[in-house]
Order: structure tokens, then sequence, then C-alpha cells
């Protein structure tokens, strides 16, 4: 009987120690268990098992309504939920609904204005990660493009004319004057054009909206090159020169009129 307890309170200290042990590598942040085909770790070795079945790309839960089968069994209770229309977290602020938690927290990013990732390039912060991934691959298109101005490169090329270009979205913008495309349509007086930013300035003549203001005086415009047109009458810049006769203008349109005469 004195055996029983004591091996009774023996097993009670080993369970206190190894709890202890398990606490302290807790808040240590230290994950022993290393995946052997990737290198993440992890703090227990369940977990290290749950993650191994990736590499193994065993799927052993499969989805009754379509052909899908997923590795972990939550992965399919998330996936029928596209099936039955299940959405069952929902935001407090708009009611929209969500299939997974980690969404409806993305999502409430929106209304509280955080933005937590932030761009280690241009210092621009966004609401959503996936958002920054995208962003990033402006940085390295944009730089790409850019970097054809100075080497000359324009692999680019329309196939209706000779003209090259330097990326594939210039490209695409001027073949529409090939094929009079327009695909941006005011959604108030049913004009289209061929640049959204096109349609962004028209929309401006409904709206009356005048963004861009003049430092010097407060004269507001809807477009940013009549802004700097204007602004030369301030500061007296004539770029436009006459080859001519070296006269110069500050409207290229004026210099095309002395040129004529």
């Amino acid at each position: 009987m004195k055996r029983k307890k004591k091996n009774s309170r023996q097993s009670r200290c080993l369970l206190h120690f190894f709890n202890a042990i398990l606490t302290i590598k807790k808040h240590s942040g230290e994950k022993p268990f290393k995946c052997g085909q990737c290198d993440k770790s992890y703090k227990n070795k369940r977990n290290l098992v749950h993650h191994q079945k990736l590499h193994i790309g065993e799927k052993p839960f499969q989805c009754g309504q379509c052909e899908k089968s997923f590795t972990y069994k939550q992965h399919l209770l998330s996936h029928q939920m596209v099936h039955s229309g299940e959405k069952p977290f929902q935001c407090s602020q708009c009611g929209k609904g969500f299939i997974q938690r980690t969404a409806l927290v993305t999502h409430q990013l929106v209304h509280n204005g955080e933005k937590p990732f932030q761009c280690s390039k241009c210092g621009k912060f966004f609401a959503y990660k996936t958002a920054l991934a995208r962003h990033k691959q402006d940085h390295s298109a944009y730089l790409v493009s850019h970097q054809r101005i100075h080497n000359g490169n324009k692999p680019f090329q329309c196939s209706n004319c000779s003209n090259r270009f330097a990326d594939k979205w210039s490209l695409v913008k001027h073949q529409r004057t090939h094929s009079g495309e327009k695909p941006y349509e005011c959604s108030q007086c049913g004009k289209r054009f061929a640049q959204s930013s096109n349609l962004i300035v028209h929309q401006r003549t409904h709206s009356g909206d005048k963004p861009f203001q003049c430092s010097q005086c407060g004269k507001r415009f809807t477009r940013s090159s009549n802004l700097v047109v204007h602004q030369r009458a301030h500061s007296g810049d004539k770029p436009f020169q006459c080859s001519q006769c070296g006269k110069r203008f500050a409207h290229s349109s004026n210099l095309v009129v002395h040129q004529r005469a």
C-alpha cells in the first residue's frame, strides 16, 4: 500500500516536472522539433507530424460533393461551406459573412483603418498581406520596365504597325488606336474611353471635382497637366523654343502657331 502511494507521488511529481518543462519551452519560444524537408520548426512533436503530411502529399479527407481532397479535416470542413453557402463568421460592422475566422479578422482591418503590412521598398502600408505581395510584384515589374528606358530595349511590338514598347501595358493601350476599342464607359453619360485615366478625368466634368490646386493663387484644375501649364504664368517658365528664331513659349500650342506663321 505504501509502495502504491509512493509510486503515485512519483508519477504526479514527474507529471508536474514535464508540464513545467513544456511551460518553459512555450514562453522561451524554443522549437526543438525540426522538419527534415523544410526550415520549419515546432514546439511539440504532434505539430511536426501534422505539418509533415504536407510533404508526404497525403490527403485522406475527401469532399462528398466534389472530387477535392484535403490533408487536414479542418480544411475539408471549411471547403464544404463553399457548397452549403454557410458563412458562420460575420462582421459586426457591415454584416458581411466569411467561411473562415482568419478571413473575418483580415476584413475587419478595413473598418478600423489598420494597415499592419508595410512595403520595405517604398514605405507604403497595406491592410492585407496579399495586397502587399501584389504591390511588391509591381515594384519588380516597374523596375524591369524602367531599366528598358536606359538600355533602349523595347521587346513588345505592335502587330499592326512598326511601333515598339518597353512594357506590355503600353502596347495594349496603343493597340486600341487600331481596334477602336474603348472599354471604359462613363456611368452617367455613356461616353467611352480607351484609357481608364481619361475616364477618371472625364468624370470630374460631372462631379465638378478639381483636385489640383495652384499653391500661389488657389485656382483649381481637373488635370495635373493643366496645373503645370498654369504655374508657368507665375514662374515665367517658357520651355518651348523655336528652332529658327529662338523665341520661347509657355505652351507647345503657341509654338506650333508661331512656326506656322
